[in-house]
């Protein structure tokens, strides 16, 4: 694809300093610019379809026929003092 940008002068010398600083030519360096960027949006995306899935896990675990047959856990089973008991126990 051919694109055709109409840049400022200051953003041009700016761009041509870049890509030189790269050893690489404007066309390169903007190519270069151009996949990072949509790697990174991309990467982006992914990062939160992840946790979009991990709730949807969660939310279905939470409405499992089994969950909901199970007791509920009495307070002493989760207060601070019965915890930190079990765990000197185990030592």
């Amino acid at each position: 694809m051919t694109i055709t940008l109409k840049l400022k002068p200051e953003v041009e010398a700016r761009l041509v300093t870049h890509a030189a600083a790269q050893g690489m030519s404007v066309e390169t360096y903007l190519e270069s610019l151009v996949e990072n960027s949509l790697a990174k949006e991309e990467a982006s995306i992914d990062a939160t379809t992840p946790q979009e899935k991990w709730k949807a896990a969660m939310t279905m675990l939470g409405q499992s026929p089994s969950l909901a047959q199970a007791p509920p856990l009495s307070d002493q089973a989760l207060s601070r003092e019965s915890i930190y008991t079990r765990e000197d126990q185990m030592l």
